[in-house]
This record gives C-alpha cells, sequence and structure tokens, in this order.
C-alpha cells in the first residue's frame, strides 16, 4: 500500500510556477495526488512509495522554479485517498489569505527568445510572459492570484492562449497575465491629435523621436518613466528644466550588460545585483560623464532592460543608453494611469508611449547598491516589495504606517511583516493620496477588519502619518521613537529578538523622548527589553527647524555658535552669506530656534564649511558632495571628535574644520578627515559602551549610514576590536525602513522608557494635534 503526504509551502509560491513545477516533478517520479493554490500558499497530496516521496521532497527544496521563495515546507503524513494520477485542482478559499505576493518580475529569456522569432506567434509582442515572467504584483487586484483578480480580466483568451494556459507541461499553465497579439491588450503611441497603431510601428515611432532628441514618457510595469537619450546633453538638459529637477540624479537604463560594464566599475557583488530577479537601479562609481545627467556625482545609477518593451525598443535602434526617470513632476509620485499621465505630463513628454493594460498599483524602480557591509537598498519598489522581510512573533494583525520622508507602511498577517512599495514623501499631497491608497491597498488585498487591527506610528506629533493613523477606527493604536525603529528593523531582518546590541542612529530628523529633535543617537539594549538611550551628540541649536535641512549655512549656525573664537565666515574663503547671519540672530536671541542632536545636521555645516553654501535642491545633496570629495583621498587622519560621559563632541572637530580652511587646506583632505573623524569618535563611543553593557554588536541605520565612505572607516575600526557590525539589507537605512521597525517593536509591545511609547502616548499625541 502507498504512502501519503501533505506539504504545505509557504513563501512566494503563488504566480511563479509553482504548481506547474509541482506537477511535472510528481509524474517524472510516478507519483499521485493534487497540487493548489490556498491562502497560505501551496498545498501537495502526495501518494507512492516512501522513497519516491522522500527524493521529491529533496528535489523540491533543492530546484524551485526560479522566481519562487520557499519560507517554510511543512510536511506531515496523511492517509492515501487512492489517487490514480496527479491533478493540479482549483484555488480554495476558506480563510483570509496570508500568501506571499510575488513580486512583478523581468522577462525570462525564453520570452525573449520567442519575441524575436519572425514565426513565433509573439512575435513582437510588447506583453508576452510566462510563469516565469512577467507583471505579479503591479496587477493583481485581489487574492488570490488568479486571471479574474488581475488586470487582464477584460480581456478573455482566444483559443491558442487558452490550451497554453490549460495545459501543465507548458511553461504559460496558469500564467495569469498571459496573452498573444490576437488576444490581449496593446500599445499606441501619441503626440498631440497623432495617433500611431500597431506594436511594432509604435516602437518604430518611439525609436525615431528619441533619436531626434525627443523626451518620451513610456508606460512600464508600475508606472510611467520619462526617457530621452542619455548622450543628448540638450534632451537631458530640457527634462530637467521641465521636470523641475535641478540637480538630482537621473537612472539609466543601459541597452545590455556589456553598456552598463562601460558605464560604471562594477564589482562582482554589483554585476549579481545588476542582474538579480529584482532588476533594481544600481548605484555604482562611474566611469564616464554624462553632461547633465549626475551633476556634481561620482556615482551613476544604472538598470538593465527588464520588459519586453525595452528590449523591442533597443532592439529597434534606441540610443543604448537612454535616461529613465520616474514619471513625475520633482518629489510627485509616479504617475501610473493613462489620463492622469497625459493630463500631468503634457509639459514635459513631446510624445507619450502607452500601454492598454491597467496597473494595478504604482511602483517605482527600486535602489541599490552593494555595499562596504553588503548589499543595501535605498529604495525599495518593484522586484522587491510587497515580499515579507521579517517574521515576528505576532498573531494579531499590525500596520505600520512609517515616518513622513520616504514613507513605506508594513502590514503584519499572522506574523509575516509585508513591506509596501516606496510611497514617498507625505508633505506632497499627492503623494500623501499615494499613501493613504497604499494603507486600503494592503488591508483589503490581505482581509484586514480595522477593529482587529493594531496600527503603530512615530511618536512625532506632527507627522502627516501619525495623523492619518490617528483618524483610523482600529482597535488600538501605539507610538514608537523614531530612532529606536531604525535600530529594530535591522534587528528585525534577522529575528535576534534576544540579542544585546549598541545601537547607533544617525539621521537628519526624528522626535525625541524630551520632544527634542534627535538624529545622532546611540542605544543599548535588544528588541525584546527595549533600547535605552545611552549616548548621543552634543546639543546644538537648530534655527528655523526643518528649514534648515535645506540650507547648510542655516544649519551651521547652531553648531558654530559654540566655537571660541570663530573666524568671519562671511569673508573668504567661506562666504557664507545672508542666510548664515540671519540664522545666527535667531540662535543667539533664541527665537524659532530648536534643540537638536542631528548628526545630518553636522555633516551639512562640515560641507557648508568645505563650500556648499547655496540651497540644497534634494535631501541628502550637501553630505553626498562632502563625501564625493572625501573619495578623493585614500585615508588620512581624522579629526578630534570625542567622547566623554555619554556625549560626542562636535566643536573640537569643526574648530579643526574651520582651522584648516583658513590654512587652505585642501577640501577634498578636509572632507576625508572629517569622514574620519566622525568613524573615530564611533568607536571609541560605541567601545566603551560594549564593555558597560555586555555586548559585542553594533547595529547601524539610518539615512547617515548611506555613506559608504563613513561606513568603510568603521568597518575597518571595529573589526579591529572583534565587533560584529549589523546594517539594513532587506528594507532601507533610510526613513524607508521605519515602518518595519515600527512593526517589531508593536509585536514585542517594548516598555515606554525604551522606545515603545503605547496607547497612551497615541491619544497624548492626539491631543496635541
Amino acid at each position: 500500500m502507498p504512502n501519503a503526504y501533505s506539504i504545505k509551502i509557504r513563501g512566494v509560491v503563488q504566480g511563479v510556477g509553482f504548481r506547474p513545477f509541482v506537477y511535472r516533478l510528481a509524474r517524472s517520479n510516478g507519483l499521485t495526488g493534487w497540487v493548489l493554490n490556498e491562502e497560505e500558499g501551496v498545498e501537495i497530496h502526495l501518494e507512492g512509495e516512501e522513497t519516491t516521496l522522500r527524493l521529491f521532497i529533496e528535489e523540491l527544496k533543492a530546484q524551485p522554479p526560479p522566481a519562487a521563495s520557499i519560507v517554510t515546507l511543512r510536511v506531515m503524513p496523511t492517509e492515501p485517498a487512492g489517487c490514480t494520477n496527479f491533478l493540479i485542482l482549483t484555488s480554495q478559499r476558506q480563510r483570509k489569505p496570508t500568501v506571499r505576493v510575488s513580486p512583478d518580475l523581468p522577462v525570462c529569456e525564453d520570452c525573449l527568445r520567442e519575441v524575436f522569432e519572425p514565426q513565433n506567434r509573439r512575435y513582437h509582442y510588447p506583453y508576452i510572459n510566462c510563469t516565469n515572467c512577467g507583471p505579479r504584483y503591479t496587477v493583481i487586484e485581489s487574492l488570490p492570484y488568479d486571471r479574474c483578480n488581475t488586470t487582464m480580466s477584460k480581456w478573455p483568451l482566444d483559443g491558442y492562449c487558452a490550451t497554453e494556459y490549460a495545459d501543465p507541461a507548458n511553461r504559460r499553465f496558469h500564467a495569469q497575465p498571459v496573452a498573444c497579439p490576437n488576444c490581449g491588450p496593446h500599445h499606441y503611441f501619441q503626440s498631440g491629435n497623432e495617433i500611431v497603431r500597431e506594436d511594432s510601428e509604435v516602437v518604430r515611432t518611439a525609436v525615431q523621436r528619441l533619436k531626434a532628441g525627443d523626451i518620451l514618457a513610456v508606460k512600464g510595469l508600475g508606472g510611467y518613466h520619462l526617457v530621452c537619450d542619455a548622450r543628448n546633453a540638450k534632451s537631458v538638459a530640457a527634462l530637467r528644466m521641465r521636470k523641475y529637477r535641478k540637480e538630482k540624479p537621473f537612472a539609466l537604463m543601459a541597452a545590455n550588460l556589456a553598456i552598463a560594464r562601460s558605464l560604471v566599475e562594477l564589482t562582482p557583488e554589483a554585476d549579481q545585483l545588476l542582474t538579480s530577479v529584482a532588476r533594481p537601479i544600481v548605484l555604482a562609481p562611474a566611469k564616464v560623464e554624462l553632461s547633465g545627467v549626475a551633476p556634481d556625482n561620482d556615482e551613476l545609477g544604472v538598470m538593465l532592460p527588464y520588459t519586453p518593451l525595452h528590449h523591442l525598443l533597443f532592439e529597434a535602434g534606441a540610443p543604448e543608453i537612454l535616461v529613465m526617470t520616474s514619471a513625475n513632476r520633482s518629489s510627485e509620485p509616479i504617475a501610473y494611469e493613462d489620463d492622469q499621465a497625459i493630463e500631468q505630463l503634457s509639459g514635459i513628454a513631446d510624445g507619450f508611449l502607452i500601454g492598454e493594460r491597467p496597473i494595478a498599483r504604482r511602483v517605482d524602480d527600486s535602489v541599490v547598491r552593494a555595499g562596504i557591509c553588503g548589499p543595501a537598498i535605498l529604495r525599495r519598489a518593484r522586484g522587491y516589495a510587497p515580499g515579507a522581510v521579517a517574521t515576528l512573533p505576532s498573531d494579531r494583525p499590525v500596520l505600520a504606517v512609517g515616518a513622513d520622508l520616504k514613507n513605506t507602511i508594513t502590514l503584519v498577517v499572522e506574523g509575516q511583516a509585508f513591506v509596501s512599495q516606496h510611497i514617498g514623501d507625505l508633505d506632497h499631497y499627492q503623494a500623501f493620496r499615494a499613501f493613504q491608497a497604499t494603507v486600503r491597498d494592503l488591508l483589503a488585498m490581505y482581509e484586514i477588519q480595522l477593529d482587529k487591527l493594531l496600527v503603530v506610528h512615530d511618536a512625532h506629533p506632527q507627522y502627516v502619518s501619525t495623523l492619518h493613523a490617528l483618524e483610523l477606527q482600529a482597535a488600538e493604536k501605539h507610538a514608537v521613537q523614531h530612532h529606536r525603529a531604525h535600530i529594530a528593523s535591522v534587528i528585525a531582518e534577522r529575528g535576534a529578538w534576544d540579542e544585546r546590541v549598541i545601537g547607533v542612529s544617525f539621521d537628519g530628523t526624528g522626535y525625541g523622548d524630551d520632544h527634542s529633535i534627535w538624529g545622532g543617537e546611540i542605544f543599548a539594549g535588544s528588541v525584546r527589553a527595549g533600547f535605552e538611550r545611552v549616548a548621543h551628540l552634543r546639543t546644538a541649536a537648530l534655527p528655523g527647524g526643518d528649514a534648515a535641512s535645506s540650507y547648510p549655512v542655516q544649519a551651521a549656525a547652531g553648531f558654530l555658535e559654540q566655537l571660541d573664537d570663530l573666524p568671519d565666515v562671511m569673508a573668504k574663503p567661506f562666504s557664507f552669506g545672508d542666510r548664515y547671519r540671519d540664522a545666527m540672530c535667531l540662535v543667539r536671541k533664541n527665537m524659532r530656534t530648536f534643540a537638536t542632536t542631528s548628526m545630518g545636521r553636522l555633516f551639512d555645516t562640515a560641507a557648508a564649511l568645505a563650500g556648499f553654501t547655496r540651497e540644497t535642491t534634494f535631501e541628502g545633496q550637501a553630505a553626498m558632495w562632502l563625501e564625493s570629495l572625501a573619495r578623493k583621498l585614500p585615508e588620512t587622519e581624522g579629526y578630534p571628535f570625542p567622547y566623554l560621559r555619554g556625549e560626542l563632541d562636535f566643536r573640537p572637530l569643526l574648530t579643526a574644520v574651520v582651522r584648516d580652511r583658513v590654512r587652505r587646506r585642501e577640501v577634498f583632505e578636509i572632507a576625508r578627515a572629517f569622514h574620519r573623524g566622525i568613524a573615530l569618535g564611533v568607536r571609541d563611543a560605541v567601545t566603551q559602551l560594549c564593555s558597560t553593557y555586555d555586548a559585542d554588536t553594533i547595529v547601524l541605520s539610518g539615512g547617515v549610514f548611506q555613506n559608504e565612505m563613513l561606513l568603510s572607516d568603521l568597518k575597518s575600526l571595529l573589526q579591529r576590536d572583534s565587533l560584529t557590525i549589523w546594517t539594513n539589507h532587506a528594507v532601507p537605512a533610510n526613513d524607508g525602513g521605519i515602518s518595519l521597525g515600527q512593526a517589531t517593536l508593536a509585536a514585542f509591545g517594548t516598555p515606554k522608557v525604551f522606545g515603545f511609547l503605547g496607547e497612551e502616548d497615541s491619544k497624548c499625541a492626539e491631543r496635541a494635534v
């Protein structure tokens, strides 16, 4: 009599060809039974000889489909049902879904081969896909992942596609977005009153316009891109002017890997990221200078084609390097609906390449780097979202709404922490609308009722995300302090709930326990026991509050006011200007001035002293400029940045910067000595604190730790002391990782004194506004 097993698999196992893979594997091993999609993932009933059953399970673990990700695989003996063959059954729905939704996938090699075969039915068809590739998250409207629940539901399959869809041996078996030119959606090109149809002619027209120097709005998987020839300086300058994007770098798409390698220096790790299934934008040192693409920046962001349309454009002769930037005006969310795109982008784009398949939700391109401490995500979106990044010990649903800058949200369903795509800065109305839509979207997808939900928000009482959280009719609401959430996000990726760590959280701004502006914080503790603030940057004055983040000389006033014998920084070589003078007046009169321990503003101060005295045009610009200068010198002696009695004192550090600037030391040497000094001071602080609090693991998080120069120095210094460094890998170190940290601390209900503020504090925040 045959044996039987029930196998339940959780992970990214729907929409990635998992059931056909199981079907073929079972048939090849002579096993009987069935496989189906259910709310948590995939369920298999298997019957056969014990040896063969075991072989099946080993092969299942060892060689899943390329886009699949098995998180748990549970095998339990069960009673044989007398199955005579192996079947793929219809999806089951009995409970709320908890399955991990697959991110969007790049076009596979098989589909690429077919799209360029003249005799193939899908020759030059931009919507070609199969179970191994194509859209997933951006077409899913509800779960389970079936065609009727996607944006392809309005295009019935013709006989040819239906046959493939129903054939378990075909790689398009149950490929929900499958289509062909006869039954599926198409593309068209629109410029003013001119409309071009027929896919191949549309591509040819778009290529001609790109070669002529035009700027096009091209519909992609998760929204529109603004596209132009990256080597056409006039086109790039026009794009900057029309998009109101003065200096922030543009992303590039290279026609192939060889072209990408000619643009940037790719380490094996960066190469692997570039060609990974996520197909992100990879930041790497530039080999060439492209006028206007990345001003005053020694890195370029490059990605490879990931949709059939991209490959068709390059094959038809599009410029081999394209600027491929989010289609929006500066700081607004990416346009993804056709009517909205035409309305919003008509003053920017000269023409529109529009696909008929609707996009279910906007999802931007992801941005990553092969960092000194491992892969680092700077913006987590297409290719990664909405994947689960951690498993938390929480049976109840938790919604963490993140911070107001670089917002993401995290939804915890049966312990799985699903982190949304990058949403943006919520002080922009359209970004806030996108935030609201994403909250509704994830709650609806997983069928979460508000009366069962724990909502977690930042402790800042005036954050837009906080105000929205307070309006939700949830069962319970709690506030979590910003910088502790940064530290918790790193630990959540590893599940090390009881690990005692020294956590260093450096960024630009965050609401502190004392209601001041924090940003240079060091904590001791664990996720389970909580985090105690044990050290911080010396407090400075911040004139004008958040406005100082856009003006380095304004931020500098509060720091420089504490220096003895400061020279006249209005004169050369500093030339600070009137804004500094006005800010210093505010500091000395203690008007519109706030206490801060912000490490981000300390970097801005150093940048101002080194020569960056103008307004920044994007977040972090001055610090990036300073780091770029520092890279010109491999190493130098660091400026003094002493740690004493729980405080990192910036006064000797800045005094040294001022002294060397007056002496006309090269600014790149000053920048390098500043970075080295910061690293040395942090090393001194954490080594002392590790001894005091019996810890040997250092957690580094917050936007300042996107600085590779600082990380490199810290890594070399701390490894000499045999200390372990943990950084973010699955979520950004910037505020894009805050929501995961919030959800983590909420799942543990960590005590108030250590960062989990609780419902009473949430009510206090509500009363404050």
